[in-house]
């Protein structure tokens, strides 16, 4: 490859990030630390750190994030060493039945979990029926531990990413390292502790570190149970003073550190040790048969798990089906006009224009963009290519959130991007927002391509006269098709139902995407929860196909999408 098109593409892809993510970030540690004349201060700091509000809602957020975590984990792992290891009935369908919660953003999810356990939901109707609570007697399940409904929707939401990188992991291990250990007399728990556990420890933070960043900074969540303790709705509620109040600078500020701090942990402390394995294995290991009565019990766990984890999208799919659902186990009226009204309400039409304007352009500079970066990091032997594979993945480690904050404060009337204020058009501004964000998932899904593409195919079309540029767009593209049609898709889907940049930039009714018009919807009286959880129940079909789409295409190389 010529170096003078690698350092060509990453000078193009520094610039990119450094206007569209680094500018950003410095616009907020600008507004947290520096005061109106100029000077560097900590006053911004210390009144944030020292406001019982701010700390208390601080240290909510890191509890949520490390439950949602640990659910998390305790959900994916054992899922994980089961599918890898094991032979049971209907091992394939059910190890795609897990990946179904991916399919809804966890603030939809708690709409159906609402309607499940609120004052009126079904929980309390079927207590009355078994004569366990009084006729007239309702508990408000939700309100009496709301910090962990709020794990629990956000863990059954986002195990799915743990559980891909686990299995990934798993898949790559050697069975010769195990079997070594058993026959020097490690076995059962000690076995997978001392041994497997070391050896996927990789896949287990890469996928551990981006459950909890997420979980940390979620927004909607928190919105739809109404617990407003956490750092996320703290600062979305600090937006109206973006333009004359510096403390919510800091306070985003303080969860960018925490989140890079965490994130460097997890590289540096728990991720740092890798363990060299045989280039091909001495052992042709793979999933055992089990005993009928075992077999079955494995069956039993991933049904058990896929009933609870898809309890959110079964409330979402009944509110979106009754006519009104108001204190009995189930709706007692079915329709199906919610799915009709939804895609023809006034603020639903506009939101899905929108939702595919943002999302189609955002992943066609994705697709430009990604492809160059994927074909320098694998195929240039230069040094630049691993400062450029970790600029390109830098997007998941900052918190969308964070990203959003940032996107706002520069685009401040008087500021160099002022030009981009969302408070007038947001349209560019969600498209780069949308295109930084998901940005990662074409690179990851576009360097598996190029690493099962021989380059001597594009030696040899260069050898019979081709250019570089010609051998790269008839040769090597073509054959990696399908890795860039997994990788945009995800890339469209996710942009499609994006939600902190959606909920912070979008401001004005006419610019609402599918997300933004989800919650309008929710907060609506009348009808608007059973017209917000049908666009959710469309939202849900349109992604779920995506990932479907995409799974066909990347198979346990999907989890690679979900890694940084």
């Amino acid at each position: 490859m010529s170096p003078a098109l690698a350092r060509s593409v990453t000078l193009v892809t520094a610039l990119f990030l450094a206007a569209f993510l680094i500018w950003p970030v410095a616009q907020i540690l600008r507004g947290g630390f520096v005061d109106a004349d100029g000077h560097l201060t900590l006053a911004y700091l210390g009144a944030v750190l020292t406001d019982p509000t701010s700390l208390r809602s601080l240290g909510n957020s890191l509890l949520l994030a490390s439950a949602t975590t640990g659910l998390a984990l305790v959900i994916a792992l054992p899922l994980a060493v089961v599918n890898d290891r094991y032979l049971f009935p209907a091992r394939n369908s059910l190890g795609s039945l897990v990946l179904v919660p991916m399919i809804l953003p966890p603030f939809v999810g708690a709409i159906g979990l609402k309607q499940v356990f609120g004052q009126a939901g079904a929980l309390n109707a079927l207590l009355r029926h078994l004569g366990w609570l009084a006729p007239e007697g309702t508990i408000d399940w939700l309100a009496l531990q709301p910090f962990w409904g709020v794990a629990l929707v956000q863990a059954l939401s986002l195990f799915p990413i743990l559980y891909l990188n686990l299995a990934a992991a798993l898949a790559n291990l050697d069975p010769a390292l195990e079997e070594a250990a058993q026959n020097l007399g490690c076995t059962g728990l000690r076995r997978f502790r001392r041994i497997t556990l070391p050896l996927i420890r990789p896949g287990l933070f890469a996928g551990g570190t981006v459950v909890f960043i997420w979980a940390f900074t979620e927004l909607g969540t928190p919105l739809i149970f109404d617990y407003d303790r956490v750092v996320s709705v703290q600062i979305y509620a600090g937006l109206k003073d973006i333009g004359a109040n510096p403390l919510p600078f800091a306070l985003v500020a303080v969860v960018l550190a925490c989140s890079v701090v965490l994130y460097a942990l997890s590289k540096l402390v728990f991720g740092r040790e890798s363990h060299a394995m045989m280039a091909k294995a001495t052992s042709v290991g793979g999933a055992r048969p089990l005993p009928r009565r075992q077999a079955w019990l494995c069956t039993a766990l991933f049904l058990v798990v896929a009933a609870v984890a898809l309890l959110p999208h079964a409330g979402v799919i009944l509110v979106a089906c009754s006519h009104d659902w108001y204190g009995t186990f189930l709706p007692e009226r079915y329709t199906l006009d919610n799915f009709t009204l939804a895609l023809g309400h006034d603020l639903t039409v506009p939101a899905i224009a929108n939702s595919l304007r943002f999302a189609s352009l955002s992943t066609l500079v994705d697709l430009i963009l990604g492809v160059a970066i994927a074909y320098v990091v694998v195929r240039s032997p230069g040094r630049s290519r691993h400062l450029l594979d970790a600029l390109a993945m830098l997007p998941l480690a900052v918190p969308g959130l964070v990203l959003a904050f940032g996107y706002l404060a520069m685009a401040q009337e008087g500021e160099f991007f002022g030009f981009l204020n969302p408070t007038r058009d947001p349209t560019l501004l969600l498209i780069i927002a949308y295109s930084v964000r998901r940005l990662p998932y074409v690179v990851r899904s576009a360097a598996a391509g190029f690493q099962q593409t021989s380059a001597t195919l594009e030696e040899a079309a260069q050898n019979l006269g081709a250019t570089p540029l010609r051998s790269l767009l008839r040769i090597t593209l073509p054959l990696i098709s399908a890795n860039l049609i997994a990788g945009g898709l995800l890339a469209f889907a996710f942009a499609m139902l994006e939600v902190s940049d959606s909920l912070i930039l979008a401001q004005k009714q006419a610019y609402y995407p599918i997300t933004k018009a989800i919650l309008e919807l929710f907060q609506l009286l009348g009808d608007g929860k059973f017209l917000a959880s049908a666009l959710g129940v469309w939202a849900m079909v349109f992604l779920g196909a995506i990932i479907a789409a995409a799974g066909v295409v990347l198979g346990r190389r999907l989890g690679a999408i979900f890694r940084v």
